[in-house]
Parts: C-alpha cells; sequence; structure tokens
C-alpha cells in the first residue's frame, strides 16, 4: 500500500508524539470509491451494511498505537456481566498522545463528511465527547454478546448511524477470537470480520444491525479503537429510541430469556430515571 511521502516523513519525524493532521490525511487519502461498493451490499445473512479498509496506515505507525494500549489494561474500566466482559476507556488524557491523536483524526470533520459522501447518510457527525466512543481491550475469555446499539447519543436528538472500529493488534488471525460477528435478526448465524491488524471497519448501526465480539481465545490481548457517527436523520422512516439490547448466542437459551428481561428493565431506567450515559445503564457501546 502506497501512502503519501510526505506524511509518512512527517509522522516519523514528529515521533514519539505524532501528529493527529498527518493521520487524518492518510485516513482521507484511503477513503475512496471502495468504501461505497462495500456499503451498497449489505453483508451476507444480515440486515447491516459494512466497509472494510485494510492497512489503513504505515503498518510501524500501527503498530506504534498497540504499543501505546497499556498491555495490564490499568486505566481501563472492566465491565463484566453475562452481556459482556471487557475493557474500555473514554478519558483518554493519561494515555500515551498517539491513542488520542489516532481517535481524534477519525472524528475530524473532513473524515466524518468524506464518510457521509461514500454512504449516502446526511448531515453525519461526530462524536468528540466519545460519548460512545474509546478505547477497547479484550484479553482470553473476555467477550461482547449479540446486541443492537443504543439508538442515539445523550441528548437524545442524533441517531447512531456508523460505528468505526481500528483495530491494531499485530498477527490477529480469525482463531484467535475476538472477532467481529454481524448477525441476521434473529441472532442465528454470524457473519465474521476478523479483527485483523491495521483494518478499519465502518459498521451500520441501526434497531436490526445485531452484531458481537466472539470470545478470545489468543494469548494476546485484542485492542481496537472506536468511534460513533451520529445523524439527526433517522435509519429508517419512523422515529424510535432503544438502550442497548443484548441476545444471547445460539446456544444459550438461558441468558436470551433473561436478556429480554434485562433490556427492558435499562430502557426504563433510562428514559426515567434520567441516565446520561449509555455506561451508566450497563453498556458504553465501546468494542
Amino acid at each position: 500500500m502506497l501512502y503519501p511521502g510526505a506524511l509518512i516523513m512527517c509522522l516519523a519525524a514528529m515521533e514519539p508524539t505524532m501528529n493527529r493532521e498527518a493521520l487524518t490525511e492518510i485516513i482521507l487519502s484511503r477513503l475512496d470509491d471502495s468504501v461505497s461498493t462495500q456499503w451498497a451490499v449489505k453483508a451476507p445473512g444480515t440486515d447491516t451494511r459494512c466497509a472494510v479498509i485494510d492497512d489503513l496506515l504505515p503498518a510501524d505507525i500501527a503498530r506504534q498505537i498497540f504499543e501505546a494500549f497499556p498491555k495490564d489494561a490499568e486505566g481501563f474500566r472492566t465491565l463484566k456481566s453475562f452481556r459482556e466482559h471487557k475493557r474500555q476507556a473514554f478519558d483518554l488524557s493519561g494515555f500515551p498522545p498517539i491513542l488520542a491523536e489516532i481517535t481524534y483524526a477519525l472524528q475530524d470533520k473532513r473524515v466524518v463528511d468524506r464518510v457521509g459522501q461514500l454512504t449516502q447518510i446526511s448531515d453525519l457527525d461526530g462524536d468528540p465527547t466519545l460519548y460512545a466512543g474509546g478505547l477497547s481491550m479484550m484479553f482470553p475469555g473476555q467477550f461482547l454478546n449479540p446486541h443492537v446499539d443504543n439508538s442515539h447519543e445523550a441528548s437524545k436528538s442524533k441517531y447512531r448511524r456508523i460505528n468505526t472500529l481500528y483495530y491494531v493488534t499485530p498477527d490477529w488471525r480469525e482463531e484467535n477470537g475476538g472477532n467481529l460477528e454481524l448477525w441476521d435478526e434473529a441472532v442465528t448465524t454470524p457473519h465474521t470480520i476478523v479483527s485483523r491488524f491495521n483494518r478499519l471497519v465502518f459498521m451500520e448501526t441501526s434497531r436490526r444491525s445485531w452484531h458481537s465480539v466472539s470470545p478470545v481465545v489468543a494469548g494476546a490481548p485484542r485492542c481496537c479503537v472506536s468511534n460513533y457517527y451520529f445523524s439527526a436523520q433517522s435509519p429508517d422512516v419512523d422515529d424510535y429510541y432503544h438502550v442497548t439490547s443484548y441476545n444471547g448466542r445460539p446456544e444459550q437459551g438461558a441468558r436470551r430469556l433473561w436478556s429480554k428481561l434485562d433490556n427492558a428493565a435499562r430502557q426504563i431506567a433510562r428514559q426515567h430515571l434520567g441516565l446520561k450515559r449509555e455506561s451508566d445503564a450497563g453498556n458504553s457501546g465501546v468494542k
């Protein structure tokens, strides 16, 4: 993959602080019509659109991003329940600067506008407060069960439309687990997108975009930079609102039943108890 030579020189010269502008320029150079082509067709067996860009950044820069993740997840919050088991962080101030630089490069208005053009989603906005984005680490045995994301941002005025997932663990293979799974509406059969090193995924979010992260079985942590884009326009013809809604995997019959009760309880809590972050009701959205 060829990258703008001047940008690579700029990034190398500014190591280790890196440069958000240069990262943004590289990302913009990778946002071409292949995104539109992939987005036009829903993932096989699902009701979810997605697009994948491999080798997003020069490999040495992607490795620097990975190395900036604390290998013991110090500073990350642990979420553990029947719904999920993962570690996440959305306050980036305590981590090496490159983690904030790549996160906010993916939030740059030029990037968001270009993604809106390619996906034909009008008035697409970023999430600079990281209401639903941030950093994610998953260690052996950790997982995220099938779910559809919370429909809105904090004010409930904009719909969650696109999730961007940038994976940075080197040499990640499908057999390692920790992969993105897109499901049919009945949550019976997954379509797997491997959490490959230096891969950026754009995933549609709607009330039918069931997805999950398979349990990690590798000895290394799966590291991901996650962002969301929002729009005042509903993905459907009508308006709606829901919290992050979970289901069990096909073999988890009891968990499927319990998830329905849990979803209903959190919906009441979010609408009537005034919780401001989705994480207050059980999940932040970070994958």
